[in-house]
């Protein structure tokens, strides 16, 4: 999942980000509300962590903002205030969720993918695509009835593809969904993955997962 956070105090930020990266996000990150209403005008994602208090446009105003445009992302709202008034403001105007800082971060990424979790609904948590079978909500995976374990990207990237089967999808546009922008496109790094992956998926990964040379790959159910 992609989510935008948005923090002016940048060990705050860089302490959420670092984590929510260790746990399979992919991470847009920004100290500055009008920054980060320029970024949701232009970029899509599938959350979104404000705090309230910030330079440019507030939380609070940014959150007004985007639902005004239409944008109906998933948003948890950040803040060291915790008066009931604020926290029914912010969610009368559309945030899924309140965290009062100071938080625990492991209640952050759970609030965080229960939000995002309902805003697609939760008959799409479990994926099922040929011989593999993935529950979102837990992160297991099970592939022709053997459960399998794998690292948060490895997890991120079968999840992209078993999403969309029969979908190509470009090197860079998996190093944009599942890492960061500032990977070197020419990395071999998608590749080592899907070897990985075909690894867990044994003698037949070659039909499942499918290489298109100099275009990318794609899931085949």
């Amino acid at each position: 999942m992609k989510i935008l956070l948005v923090e002016d105090e940048k060990k705050i930020r860089d302490w959420v980000a670092k984590a929510l990266k260790e746990n399979g996000f992919v991470v847009d990150s920004v100290g500055d509300g009008n920054d980060a209403y320029a970024l949701l005008k232009s970029h899509t994602y599938d959350g979104a962590v404000f705090d309230i208090m910030l330079p440019g446009r507030d939380g609070l105003s940014l959150l007004k903002g985007i639902r005004k445009e239409g944008i109906n992302l998933p948003v948890l709202i950040l803040s060291a205030r915790g008066e009931w008034d604020e926290r029914v403001e912010g969610l009368n105007l559309g945030a899924d969720d309140y965290l009062p800082k100071p938080f625990h971060i492991d209640e952050l990424i759970a609030r965080l993918r229960a939000v995002c979790r309902r805003s697609v609904g939760d008959h799409l948590n479990l994926l099922e695509s040929g011989p593999v079978r993935m529950n979102v909500a837990t992160r297991e995976v099970s592939i022709k009835g053997e459960v399998v374990e794998l690292t948060a990207r490895e997890f991120s990237l079968l999840e992209m593809l078993v999403r969309s089967p029969g979908r190509v999808f470009t090197r860079t546009q998996i190093l944009d969904r599942v890492w960061d922008y500032d990977f070197d496109p020419q990395t071999n790094l998608v590749d080592v993955y899907v070897k990985r992956l075909r690894q867990h998926l044994g003698p037949d990964s070659r039909h499942c997962i499918e290489t298109l040379r100099g275009v990318g790959y794609r899931f085949q159910s």
